[in-house]
């Protein structure tokens, strides 16, 4: 009982010393640019060929599963949307790359810590944990509402291109159904849910990595509990949020 508490304990003391005031505020932005590309931009490859085929694979389970004289066409367009909007462009995408950039921050640091990289930027008086650790949280939260865009449009033409080429509805019903009864909240209730994700995936992943103690083996676990946490935190966090704002 007592280990969950104090992983949260210095859980907590980690994100106090990362909030705290930049020593130099150019050096970090340096970082923070240098986090953007490395962590967002570097994902927007695998979040549209995802986004795409998933896009695809829902307009076409829709068509097949409600196909009725009963059900009107521009429902599978309306569904596709739904889904993107709601769950997949920023929950699913999120968990996604809690893999890809979650298990790079947590080996980044871990790297640093075992080679005691991090112990020398300390001796130098810098505070690591801000430097190292804060660019990357802002970076991702930064770049994050830009890939759930990208993700939904991905998606969208995916579902464009399935019903065009395997003749799945009518190109002018999907649209039809795309528009239909479309909120614009939805669209920001996908981006600050993707903001939150975007901080626990870096938050939590930086503080697997952060405290590794041992060698490369644990560096290696390390990656493994920050994506496995993070997916955890993320799919709890989402719960919460989609309670929040949509209910």
């Amino acid at each position: 009982m007592l280990q969950p508490i104090t992983a949260f304990g210095r859980y907590l003391t980690l994100m106090y010393r990362v909030l705290a005031r930049p020593e130099k505020v150019r050096m970090y932005f340096r970082q923070y640019i240098r986090e953007m590309q490395q962590l967002g931009i570097d994902s927007i490859g695998i979040v549209l060929l995802i986004s795409f085929f998933i896009g695809a694979v829902i307009c076409i389970q829709i068509k097949l599963n409600i196909e009725s004289p009963w059900m009107p066409r521009f429902v599978v367009g309306y569904t596709t949307r739904e889904i993107m909007l709601l769950e997949f462009s920023s929950s699913i995408m999120c968990l996604i790359l809690a893999g890809k950039v979650g298990s790079n921050i947590a080996s980044e640091l871990g790297t640093m810590r075992v080679t005691q990289q991090i112990d020398a930027l300390e001796i130098m008086g810098v505070n690591s944990a801000s430097y190292l650790i804060l660019p990357k949280i802002l970076g991702l939260m930064t770049i994050m509402p830009f890939l759930v865009i990208f993700s939904i449009f991905a998606g969208i033409i995916g579902a464009f291109c399935t019903a065009w080429i395997l003749h799945i509805t009518n190109a002018a019903d999907l649209a039809y159904g795309l528009q239909y009864s479309f909120s614009e909240w939805y669209v920001w209730c996908s981006i600050i849910k993707a903001v939150f994700f975007a901080f626990i995936i870096t938050s939590v992943s930086s503080y697997y990595g952060y405290y590794v103690e041992g060698g490369s083996i644990e560096v290696g676990k390390a990656s493994t509990n920050a994506v496995v946490s993070s997916s955890i935190l993320i799919l709890f966090s989402n719960l919460i949020l989609t309670q929040l704002l949509m209910g």
